[in-house]
């Protein structure tokens, strides 16, 4: 793991809690990055739920995450944005969070609650994204992951190439 210079946490568990978010950051964008014209709003089935409900759901689970670590336990749900919208949300939320856990302010809430709660829901969320790109015909390239360029702080759009795709 790299760590940013700026820095202030020296806290191991709360830097691998950084890193988590730098890798859904990573895969989530790969995910949403380049999806097709109508993938948005592609129905996988009766009561299931679209790409764009599944993104904002994940915006929103940040968005609890972060009122979670503020001591201020909140849940919205969120009208879902246009992909675009969402896809500029999804990163926003994760900045806010990481930008918090990076500012050093003491976490009210223990990490591996929010790890077992938002995050580990936003993980899957992001597969199902992935999933849905191949049900709905245009598949993300596999990757090894574990040679990609994850660094602690980088939870925007602004992503490394893939080094090893298949």
């Amino acid at each position: 793991m790299t760590q940013p210079a700026n820095s202030v946490s020296a806290d191991p568990k709360r830097e691998l809690f950084r890193h988590t978010l730098a890798t859904l950051a990573y895969r989530g964008g790969k995910a949403v990055r380049n999806a097709p014209a109508g993938f948005a709003d592609f129905n996988p089935g009766e009561g299931l739920r679209t790409p764009r409900q599944i993104l904002a759901h994940i915006g929103d689970l940040f968005d609890w995450a972060l009122s979670i670590a503020k001591g201020q336990q909140a849940w919205n749900s969120a009208t879902p944005l246009p992909w675009e919208q969402e896809t500029e949300r999804f990163f926003a939320t994760l900045k806010k969070f990481d930008d918090f856990l990076a500012s050093g302010e003491p976490v009210q809430s223990p990490l591996e609650k929010l790890f077992q709660g938002p995050v580990a829901d936003a993980l899957t969320h992001v597969g199902q994204i992935a999933m849905l790109r191949r049900m709905a015909a245009a598949p993300i390239k596999a990757e090894n992951y574990h040679k990609a360029i994850i660094e602690i702080g980088r939870v925007g759009a602004d992503q490394a190439p893939p080094k090893r795709e298949f």
